[in-house]
């Protein structure tokens, strides 16, 4: 089995994205998920570039990785300095790093107009830097920034810049599309010419502006590219990098290269979910492989034929990454759909029974509920037709109080009493929104019975006005997304009044996470 190196470069290129900012403890914790998934290099960042890089570079000495390399990145040295004079070289040693990753111009119009320096002395500042690391032991990757625009104008200077970097002692040398704007075409193409010129380890580096960077990674990999650069994600400057979490398993699993870790291709979801939680973002639910909506199904005759292959409708089985497939409900479901969706229930297939459940959900869906996007809520709403559910705790009552003094912010309090084996708990908080201070309120009164709710938390709200023209009499439909270290799931509630659609969503929220923990213990 052939083997493709992955080279991660989320916490330097990733953090390159609009809204994300890595704290330190954020990258080493995402570090040690990237080896644990079974990268090969990890791209820490620019030791110059500011303090917590820095930093990064001495604190992820002590972590234990098992597989990883840690990679510093930097450029070439200065036209002005001497290789061993420039900050930015020496700062790359001084993060003691066994492999350094190296930038250097390969378009000569970027050398002339950008540099401001001759053609010939970009080709020494490549060779001095490439040699000197050289001489320090460490693994070198020369990254040929803009190179197949580079290539396309001035054939002749770029293939130059790759020898300078080769004959100098390079690794491996990368070729860019900075710019992201080549076709798999014109990549297949020049990294075939590439190939004939350049010996040794070819790595590729695409960014996304035409969304074609995981079409044109793989297509330079066809033409015996064997180091992959990218991000969990996809996270990157203005498009983005190419998305790791789409490349590996099209490697794996459709051309059989060796990319991971044995085994470890099902944690792949979890570290894309992972990612996107330290980074503060929504996970894309359509993003391939691993979003929540990769093997969602919802037409009644996909839904049949699912059931009878799951290849029907499926290109891979989604387990082999970690995800998992979902069928949804609605109003236009059928029985095959509510047969499909209750089988990992383990309950009867008596057609009654099913009948009831969807006549169930056409009637709430009639008045406002939606399913389709709130699995945890259907999820009880079968267990309590089929007299498996047994609710963890009852309400004695909540009041929600919003406060607005004068030339100040208004203030929200929530008070909840519960009832859990026979003990009330009576508990208060306050919150930027009456949901908010609901749910702090409701979590703080039941985490003396079940602490893990600490570990829960809600991500998303939404609200939809159902029927506008009511005016204020309206109902509205509140969809909740909450998130634990290992799942996500929604839940959703309707009624006339926005606090109390909210608490039906929250309380579903809450008993869905309770009972999944409920069912984890009793398999052990």
């Amino acid at each position: 089995m052939d083997k493709i190196f992955i080279y991660d470069t989320t916490l330097r290129d990733g953090s390159q994205s609009e809204g994300i900012s890595f704290s330190l403890q954020d990258k080493l914790a995402i570090t040690l998920k990237l080896d644990d998934l079974g990268v090969d290099y990890i791209e820490g960042g620019y030791p110059i570039a500011n303090p917590k890089d820095e930093a990064y570079f001495k604190e992820v000495k002590s972590l234990k990785l098992h597989h990883a390399k840690v990679a510093s990145f930097g450029s070439t040295r200065r036209a002005d300095k001497h290789v061993e004079d420039d900050r930015n070289v020496t700062a790359l040693l001084q993060a003691d790093t066994p492999v350094v990753t190296i930038v250097g111009k390969s378009w000569d119009f970027q050398v002339t107009d950008v540099l401001k320096v001759s053609l010939d002395e970009n080709l020494k500042m490549v060779s001095d830097t490439v040699a000197y690391l050289k001489s320090k032991n460490r693994e070198v990757f020369f990254d040929a920034e803009h190179f197949f625009d580079g290539y396309k104008k001035n054939r002749e200077y770029a293939l130059k810049v790759l020898q300078a970097a080769q004959s100098s002692g390079a690794d491996a040398i990368v070729l860019c599309d900075t710019n992201g704007g080549s076709l798999p075409a014109e990549v297949a193409e020049i990294v075939r010419d590439v190939r004939q010129k350049i010996q040794g380890m070819l790595g590729i580096h695409v960014h996304n502006d035409g969304d074609l960077a995981v079409a044109n990674t793989l297509a330079a990999i066809d033409q015996g590219v064997r180091q992959v650069q990218g991000t969990i994600n996809g996270f990157g400057e203005r498009c983005g990098n190419a998305d790791l979490c789409s490349i590996i398993p099209n490697l794996v699993l459709k051309r059989r290269y060796h990319c991971l870790r044995d085994g470890r291709l099902k944690k792949l979801t979890e570290v894309s979910r992972y990612v996107y939680e330290t980074a503060n973002l929504l996970l894309r639910p359509n993003q391939p492989f691993v979003g929540t909506s990769a093997f969602a199904h919802k037409g009644g005759l996909h839904i049949n034929a699912i059931q009878k292959n799951k290849g029907t409708y499926e290109h891979i089985p989604p387990e082999s990454v970690g995800n998992e497939r979902k069928i949804l409900i609605s109003e236009l479901s059928g029985s095959s759909t509510i047969l499909a969706k209750i089988e990992k229930f383990h309950l009867t297939h008596d057609g009654a029974f099913m009948r009831s459940i969807l006549e169930t959900v056409q009637n709430l869906e009639n008045e406002g509920y939606q399913f389709e996007s709130a699995e945890a809520s259907f999820e009880l709403l079968v267990r309590k037709k089929a007299g498996r559910y047994k609710p963890f705790f009852n309400l004695q009552g909540f009041r929600v109080i919003v406060e607005k003094r004068e030339n100040g912010l208004p203030i929200t309090e929530a008070t909840v009493k519960v009832e859990v084996d026979g003990i009330q708990e009576l508990s208060a908080s306050e919150g930027e929104g009456p949901v908010n201070a609901l749910d702090s309120a409701l979590r703080k009164a039941l985490e003396r019975f079940y602490p893990s709710l600490k570990d829960m938390k809600l991500v998303d709200y939404k609200v939809r006005v159902i029927n506008p023209r009511k005016g204020t009499a309206a109902k509205v439909r509140v969809f909740i997304e909450s998130q634990d270290e290992k799942n996500i799931w929604n839940t959703v509630g309707v009624s006339e009044n926005l606090i109390d659609a909210s608490w039906h969503a929250l309380v579903d929220s809450i008993e869905y996470k309770l009972l999944k923990e409920q069912e984890m213990v009793s398999k052990k």
